[in-house]
């Protein structure tokens, strides 16, 4: 109950100060290229259920059909606006909605498209027991994870095979040892590494 209404006080104070950057940003995105301000995309989050996340779009329309990694920095999905806001994460912020619709919290695992959730086991499938997050510690040890991927000659497989279990890992832990502290610490560290 506590982390709730911290969640909704804190993701309702962020979008009222925000909201001119959410404007500006808006604009930038809609002035670039066409296909509306924001990209909503399905996924799986507490109890298996499926929500749809909001994020600024940062790529051409219909760039998802053509696969659901980012590789790079470069990918020539990207928009030039679209480099900016996800180097320093901007693209998350409308996700501050989904915080407060109940479909997320502000730490908690990363929701996953449903292609992804279907490969878990059921050690790992524990992850979709608590409400997914805007942060965790996933978050801050792969925030590089499309340039990790570009090394790699099967991105797909290495993400499958070494990236995910990692994260999944880490989302275990969050939630072994979850409680409010942990979740400042988080918070607190995702700032760092994004003004890093």
């Amino acid at each position: 109950m506590i982390k709730r209404i911290f969640d909704l006080f804190f993701s309702l104070l962020a979008l009222i100060i925000l909201s001119p950057a959410f404007v500006i940003i808006g604009l930038w995105v809609l002035l670039e290229s066409p296909g509306g301000m924001f990209f909503r995309q399905e996924r799986m989050g507490k109890d298996f259920r499926i929500f749809k996340l909001y994020k600024f779009r940062s790529m051409r329309p219909g760039s998802d059909a053509k696969g659901l990694l980012t590789i790079g920095g470069r990918d020539p999905r990207i928009t030039r606006s679209g480099y900016f806001i996800r180097k320093y994460k901007v693209d998350e912020l409308p996700q501050l909605i989904n915080i407060l619709k109940g479909d997320m919290c502000l730490v908690g695992p990363r929701p996953e498209v449903k292609r992804y959730t279907d490969m878990y086991n059921e050690t790992q499938k524990q992850v979709l027991s608590v409400r997914p997050g805007l942060t965790d510690y996933a978050s801050i040890l792969y925030f590089n994870e499309s340039d990790l991927l570009s090394q790699s000659a099967n991105p797909e497989k290495t993400y499958i095979e070494e990236i995910m279990p990692a994260k999944l890992a880490l989302n275990l832990k969050y939630i072994s040892e979850q409680n409010f502290k942990t979740d400042l610490s988080i918070i607190a560290k995702t700032i760092q590494r994004i003004f890093s």
